[in-house]
C-alpha cells in the first residue's frame, strides 16, 4: 500500500488521531511511519519530519505522511562505525543504504542510523550511491560539516573508488572528461587485474569531480559497465561492484593530513 495523506488541522489533535482518521491506517501502523521518518509537518514556515505520535497539535498545522508500505518494511544492513573523530565521524556504509532518507522514510539511511547510535546530531557530508559501498563522512555540528564539505566542492578531498567491470581492460590512467548531465566531469581509470575466466577487470578509479553516478557511466562509456550496474551495464547476481575504499585530505579541523581507508574485512574488492 502507498498512500499520501495532506491536512491542516482544523482544531487541537494528536498527531496520531489525526493521520489514522484520515488514512484509514492503524494508530500501530502510523507510529511505526512517524518513528521511521515518513511523517512531517510545517511549523513557523519550517517543515520537519515528525517522530512523536502523541505529540499535542495546535490548529492549523500542517501534517503530511507518506507512507509506502514496501519502503517502511525495508532492513538494509547495518552501517559500521570506524573512526569517531569528534567532530565527524568515519563509517562504512554497505551495498542498499541510502546516504540520507527520503519524504517516505529515512530508516535506511546512513544519516538516520549514525544519529541514533551516536546520540549525536549528523550532517550529511557528502554522497554515495545506495548501490555501491564504501568510506563515507557524517559531521556532528554545523561548521565541522561546512568545513569538509568545502573539501570536496574545492575538489582537495582525494577519492579513490575500486570497481570490478566487464571485459579485459588495460587502462593506465586513462582520463575520462566527458560531461554528467551538461556538467564538466573527470575521472581517471587505471587497471589492477584482470581475470580471463571470467572476462572481469579490477580497476582503480580517482575522480576529481562527484557527479551523479558519474563512475558508472564514465565506465560504460569506456565498454566496461560495472559489474551488477542495472542503469548501465546489467543486472547480476551480486550486488553493484562499486567500493569507496579510500579518502585522503587536508583536515581543516585539525590542520593536519588525513588518510583514511577501508580495513581488510570490509575491502571485498582487493586484487587477488
Amino acid at each position: 500500500m502507498r498512500t499520501t495523506i495532506d491536512l491542516t488541522l482544523p482544531e487541537p489533535r494528536k498527531a496520531i488521531d489525526a493521520l489514522s482518521e484520515a488514512s484509514g491506517l492503524s494508530r500501530q501502523k502510523i507510529k511505526d511511519a512517524m518513528t521511521k521518518g515518513a511523517c512531517w509537518w510545517t511549523h513557523k514556515g519550517k517543515t520537519l519530519r515528525l517522530r512523536r505520535a502523541t505529540k499535542e497539535l495546535k490548529p492549523g498545522i500542517r501534517l503530511q505522511l507518506y507512507y509506502d508500505e514496501k519502503v517502511l518494511a525495508r532492513k538494509p544492513d547495518d552501517p559500521v562505525l570506524l573512526e569517531d573523530k569528534g567532530r565527524y565521524s568515519v563509517w562504512f556504509k554497505p551495498h542498499g543504504l541510502l546516504a540520507q532518507g527520503s519524504q517516505w522514510g529515512d530508516h535506511c539511511s546512513l544519516l538516520r542510523m549514525a544519529e541514533i547510535r551516536l546520540e549525536r546530531p549528523c550532517h550529511l557530508i557528502h554522497r554515495l550511491d545506495a548501490d555501491a559501498a564504501g568510506l563515507m563522512l557524517i559531521a556532528h555540528d554545523p561548521k565541522a560539516a561546512g568545513a569538509l564539505s568545502k573539501c570536496f566542492a574545492a575538489r582537495t578531498m582525494s577519492k579513490h573508488y575500486r570497481a570490478r567491470v566487464s571485459g579485459a581492460t588495460n587502462f593506465q590512467d586513462q582520463l575520462v572528461d566527458t560531461p554528467v548531465e551538461g556538467k564538466p566531469a573527470t575521472s581517471r581509470v587505471t587497471t589492477l587485474s584482470t581475470s580471463t575466466a571470467d572476462q572481469t577487470s579490477l580497476v582503480e578509479v580517482q575522480i576529481e569531480t562527484g557527479r551523479k553516478h558519474q563512475i558508472r557511466r564514465h565506465l560504460a562509456s569506456l565498454g566496461h559497465p560495472i559489474i551488477g550496474d542495472r542503469l548501465y551495464g546489467r543486472p547480476a547476481p551480486e550486488p553493484l561492484q562499486l567500493l569507496a575504499f579510500r579518502l585522503h585530505f587536508d583536515c581543516p579541523l585539525s590542520r593536519q593530513p588525513v588518510t583514511l581507508q577501508l580495513p581488510e574485512g570490509l575491502d571485498n574488492l582487493k586484487q587477488p
